[in-house]
């Protein structure tokens, strides 16, 4: 039989308590409830109506424009490119992470090109509120970068 003292069981309980609430804990982050039958709908983000054709849980900000979404995969910001030199480069992810991260995320995909050539779904990204991609772009975060084809037409986004 093993002996075990008081400070080994505390420390073993202690483990056991802190994998238990990481996992609980990345489980609710994780938690998606959407199904194909309520992926497409509408908002209304300053009252424009806006489509969307999918909605998931933004679970990491890759880069300035590129985002992870649960159930999706990697999501590009369409029509936009954000800048590649510092400190721009982290101003502009540090928004869309306060944004994005953790949050719902409502992707109107660009129906004549929905992938980019490394495979992320190619899509203008809106929260509740906002339209990140316009926002990036008003708050100077990001450039315009139309190219085609694309559902959008050039400066729509």
């Amino acid at each position: 039989m093993i002996k075990m003292n008081k400070k080994t069981i505390s420390t073993i309980l202690l483990i056991i308590f802190l994998i238990t609430t990481i996992l609980t804990i990345t489980n609710t982050l994780l938690q998606d409830t959407n199904t194909s039958e309520n992926q497409t709908g509408t908002l209304t983000i300053n009252n424009k109506n806006i489509t969307y054709e999918k909605t998931g849980k933004c679970i990491k900000v890759i880069d300035a424009n590129t985002i992870h979404v649960y159930g999706i995969g990697r999501v590009q910001l369409t029509q936009i490119k954000t800048p590649t030199q510092e400190p721009q480069l982290t101003q502009s992810k540090n928004y869309v992470q306060d944004k994005c991260l953790g949050k719902t995320v409502y992707l109107n995909i660009d129906d004549k090109n929905p992938k980019d050539q490394y495979n992320r779904t190619l899509a203008i990204v809106y929260t509740d509120t906002l339209d990140i991609n316009k926002e990036l772009l008003k708050n100077n975060l990001a450039n315009i970068s139309y190219f085609t084809p694309s559902e959008f037409k050039k400066g729509e986004v």
